[in-house]
């Protein structure tokens, strides 16, 4: 289930996602035509945190790309997601 929503309105998107998102344009320099979906799920598996938080990169001409933090996305810090994003291969990533 999503919660992508910040305290109050329902309608109010969370301004840390919108952060996260800023960051992973930046830390692999992608272009506007790159989509770049953050979204914070809970996570039913029993080894995981309540909440996890899922960064997606959906570029116009290649392979989809995603990084899966077991963490909120309040929790995250720049270091843990450049840990991430750019030490950790996507998953479903194929060998070159």
């Amino acid at each position: 289930m999503p919660l992508g929503f910040g305290p109050g309105s329902p309608a109010t998107p969370n301004p840390r996602l919108r952060e996260l998102k800023e960051a992973v344009r930046s830390l692999l320099d992608l272009d506007e035509d790159t989509a770049v979906v953050i979204r914070q799920l809970t996570c039913t598996e029993p080894s995981c945190p309540p909440l996890e938080t899922v960064v997606a990169v959906l570029p116009m001409d290649g392979p989809p790309r995603r990084w899966t933090l077991h963490q909120p996305a309040e929790q995250i810090t720049e270091n843990d997601l450049k840990a991430a994003l750019l030490t950790t291969a996507p998953e479903g990533a194929r060998p070159a």
